[in-house]
């Protein structure tokens, strides 16, 4: 039992990681800052980066030891949060950025 939580954990971050690529490219291709760095080919692990305007950065951490969602502005950390809260913010900022894409189309 055990084991197959252990694979399905690891199968887990590694579509965490997929799709994070996949944002970042989406936010470039939008005109924001973005990067996402990964551990290797094995992407056991992901460093996201976006800068939504001025000052404002959003950090998400995943890995096998957790995930954290960093919120800062001006470098002062404004929000922090990990595990499914973390995801549930990063869902919010996909939405941000799919339904900002829908708007343009119907202006």
């Amino acid at each position: 039992m055990f084991l197959r939580l252990a694979q399905q954990h690891q199968e887990f971050v590694q579509d965490l990681v997929m799709n994070l690529q996949v944002l970042t490219i989406i936010l470039e291709l939008r005109g924001y800052s973005a990067s996402c760095y990964t551990s290797g080919d094995q992407m056991k692990s992901a460093s996201f980066m976006v800068s939504m305007r001025e000052k404002h950065l959003i950090r998400f951490v995943v890995s096998d030891y957790g995930i954290t969602w960093m919120e800062l502005w001006d470098d002062r950390e404004l929000m922090k949060l990990e595990g499914a809260e973390a995801i549930n913010q990063l869902e919010e900022l996909a939405n941000i950025v799919k339904y900002s894409r829908a708007i343009q189309l119907t202006n």
